[in-house]
């Protein structure tokens, strides 16, 4: 196959963690050919600097050792060959996150851009891979779960597998083991659930049928005539574990990574916490097959994974997303109205809760995912705001007040619609060209026939707290302030270290603050009353707003001595509850949500 680039992967040793690698290239460079493999992954916004697990690696032309020089970080060249070359290489894959690759003896799991190394100039040449069962009887009923088309191989299990060039590669992640599955269709399109990890008494029935409801609502969003998905076939890929969180986004699958408590149990109707949680990371990153997969920033089309890609946008491709997610929920009649403005207080509140949002707008947050949102440290909720959570408001926002000033004839919807018929539905098909920060101005005054740019520059660009309770009053949805009788507070944040009480976060103006309390000092005492790590609420309890309280702490090795002056908790603790009268408001609210009988 003259034309095509040929990979193999094997998980040639589990238990060390370890893949190996083999790269054929038949027409190389004349030159010299250039291998690089990515520093990020999209979806991630920072330097992951993947090379660095690559153990060992070498080059060869028809069985005889090729030199293999390292030019930088993460590239090689290879000498002058006018024969085919082969590398083969070692990659360590423990790194248990839904952004790289992870091997052991229960299962597999990688994402293409830290494990294939991109082949310079013929990255848009077709890209065939085999991917190797592992040597042993252990592994004799693992299966392979991928949206990647098969070429030789049966589906879900090892054999060849196809790519039309290295973005579509790498864009398709891969899982191996002994996992459920369960495949249901949305509008005529075959998803796929993969379940990998211990859960017991899984409801898969359930999942598949909720998940139908969300794909079909988000589908019938995008394309309301045709119901077309953009995707021949879609795989949720999801690995059970006993804490985490966590998705990214492809073009026709996501992996996520989920407490097992989280899904649901045979027998229990009712909707968890948990489970709706999950629901709405499955939300969010399917509705990333449109937004940002396919309509995407200028500066992604195309990704350039050796480098920083800065965008401002990043507040409409993840905070509309974010927005999104839970609203298909309501949508989907999975959830009710009460629990869907609950999950908007939680947001708004969220937003409110740190200072760095009066100093950051969502365009500044976006531009500075590389360096800020994606490197957090204990002051972020002084510095930074998230353009995942003020973007998804933003986007509230904007629906509310295209509905209401348009009496109901235009939504963010069309606006979403328009940019997916211009920038998205074609785009693997053809060019593919990105959308720019005044392409999104424009085209929300032209589709909506309002002039924006004043919120723009008040929310988007400025640093303006939006006003969430007016914007959604003429939608029959009330706000109220639960602050009246807060009980005193520190203004800090902590977390459990051991049996201790660390301070995590020092919020900006608060008594802890005022007082000298820094984030990492471990509270001791509180006018000389042993804090532990549960009990610090109940001794603030005894206090009023205003008492002064002695406060002893361990500041790495010194034990140190504070006053501080409690005052009433500053979090915000904002409700929005939907009210059934007068009946042209509820149905303005009913037509946002979806919910009209």
């Amino acid at each position: 196959m003259k034309n095509t680039i040929q990979y193999t992967i094997l998980p040639k040793d589990p238990a060390a963690h370890l893949f190996e690698v083999t790269l054929t290239v038949p027409a190389p460079a004349a030159e010299g050919q250039v291998f690089v493999l990515p520093a990020w992954i999209p979806g991630s916004y920072m330097i992951r600097e993947f090379a660095r697990n690559i153990v060992r690696i070498s080059a060869a032309s028809q069985g005889k050792a090729i030199a293999l020089n390292k030019l930088d970080k993460h590239t090689w060249q290879a000498e002058p060959c006018d024969r085919s070359i082969t590398l083969t290489y070692e990659l360590y894959a423990w790194d248990l996150s839904v952004r790289a690759a992870h091997l052991d003896q229960t299962h597999g799991f990688f994402n293409g851009t830290s494990v294939f190394l991109a082949v310079q100039g013929k990255e848009h040449l077709p890209h065939v891979v085999e991917i190797q069962r592992p040597a042993g009887d252990l592994y004799q009923a693992w299966r392979v779960a991928t949206a990647l088309p098969e070429l030789k191989a049966k589906r879900y299990g090892f054999g060849t597998y196809i790519a039309a060039d290295y973005d579509e590669l790498i864009d398709s992640p891969v899982e191996m083991g002994t996992f459920e599955l369960a495949t249901f269709k949305a509008h005529g399109v075959p998803h796929d659930i993969v379940i990998t990890g211990r859960v017991p008494n899984l409801d898969m029935a359930r999942l598949t049928a909720d998940l139908k409801k969300v794909c079909e609502a988000q589908i019938a969003l995008f394309e309301p005539a045709s119901r077309r998905a953009p995707m021949k076939r879609y795989v949720f890929m999801t690995l059970a574990v006993g804490d985490g969180y966590g998705g990214l986004e492809h073009r026709a699958s996501t992996a996520l990574i989920c407490s097992r408590n989280d899904l649901p149990v045979k027998g229990q109707k009712e909707m968890s916490e948990g489970y709706r949680t999950y629901l709405g990371l499955c939300s969010h990153e399917y509705f990333h097959t449109w937004n940002v997969k396919r309509i995407k920033p200028d500066v992604f089309a195309p990704y350039d994974l050796r480098t920083e890609g800065y965008t401002t946008l990043l507040w409409l491709f993840e905070g509309f997303t974010s927005y999104y997610d839970d609203l298909m929920l309501v949508r989907s009649g999975l959830i009710d109205e009460a629990a869907y403005f609950k999950l908007i207080a939680k947001t708004v509140n969220g937003v409110l809760r740190g200072s760095g949002r009066t100093k950051q707008s969502v365009a500044e947050s976006s531009f500075d995912a590389w360096t800020k949102y994606y490197r957090q440290d204990e002051n972020s909720p002084n510095a930074i705001v998230s353009y995942y959570a003020k973007g998804s408001l933003v986007g509230l926002a904007l629906d509310l007040t295209i509905r209401a000033e348009t009496r109901g004839r235009k939504s963010l919807d069309d606006v979403m619609r328009t940019l997916w018929q211009r920038y998205g539905r074609e785009f693997y098909e053809g060019e593919g060209i990105g959308v720019s920060e005044a392409d999104v101005e424009a085209l929300f005054d032209e589709v909506t026939g309002l002039k924006l740019k004043r919120f723009f520059d008040r929310y988007v660009r400025g640093t303006e707290d939006i006003p969430l309770a007016r914007l959604l009053a003429p939608f029959g949805v009330e706000a109220a302030d639960g602050r009246k009788n807060q009980k005193p507070a520190l203004g800090i944040r902590t977390s459990k270290d051991g049996n201790d009480c660390k301070v995590a976060n020092v919020y900006e103006g608060g008594p802890a603050h005022e007082a000298g309390i820094s984030a990492g000092d471990i509270l001791i005492a509180i006018d000389g009353l042993r804090v532990s790590a549960t009990n610090l609420e109940a001794l603030l309890s005894r206090y009023k707003s205003g008492d002064d309280v002695v406060l002893h702490v361990f500041r790495r090795d010194e034990l140190m001595a504070f006053t501080a002056t409690l005052a009433s908790d500053e979090a915000p603790q904002l409700a929005f509850t939907p009210q059934s009268k007068p009946a042209a408001v509820a149905r303005a609210r009913a037509a946002w949500l979806g919910t009209a009988g």
